[in-house]
């Protein structure tokens, strides 16, 4: 396996998650979404500069596989949206929101099981280092999941027409 090439994909994909999120945050009529889509295009930033450093690293020929330091807002995000997801009511408007939230969910889903798939061809400090970023996409796939499937339970439970 070619770590140069899984990481140049890999930077290409977090840009282009990372450009999800910041176009469609401001679109969504829920807070809670909209300041977790802000939020993980933060960090997927972070994620950007961390793929560069290795890239870097790879064309120094120094270590490109030291793992960061592992990241546990997803976790917090969480925990924080499915706190105020239950305190939120669901209005029509919603409606919109829930193809977003679907797409979300699914672009995580995608980064996860790209790093897992890569992972399970590499070994040492590489699979670390792509299993580490497969957890954190796997967070968010987890947040985007959750935030789309009660938002969708909620409206399928109102009354015709909201």
């Amino acid at each position: 396996m070619d770590i140069r090439k899984v990481l140049e994909y890999a930077l290409q994909r977090e840009y282009e998650g990372k450009a999800f999120f910041e176009n469609n945050a401001d679109r969504l009529s829920n807070a809670t979404a909209t300041g977790a889509f802000k939020a993980i295009a933060q960090e997927e930033q972070r994620h950007i500069e961390f793929i560069q450093a290795q890239l870097d690293a790879l064309e120094n020929k120094e270590s490109a596989t030291q793992p960061a330091p592992e990241l546990d807002e997803a976790t917090f995000f969480a925990a924080r949206a499915d706190q105020e997801m239950i305190e939120q009511s669901v209005s029509e408007s919603m409606v919109a929101d829930l193809p977003v939230l679907r797409m979300a969910y699914l672009i995580e889903k995608d980064f996860s099981e790209f790093y897992q798939q890569a992972a399970s061809k590499a070994e040492g400090d590489v699979k670390a280092t792509l299993e580490m970023l497969a957890r954190w996409e796997a967070g968010h796939e987890r947040l985007f999941k959750r935030m789309h499937d009660e938002a969708f339970e909620k409206y399928t439970e109102m009354p015709w027409g909201g």
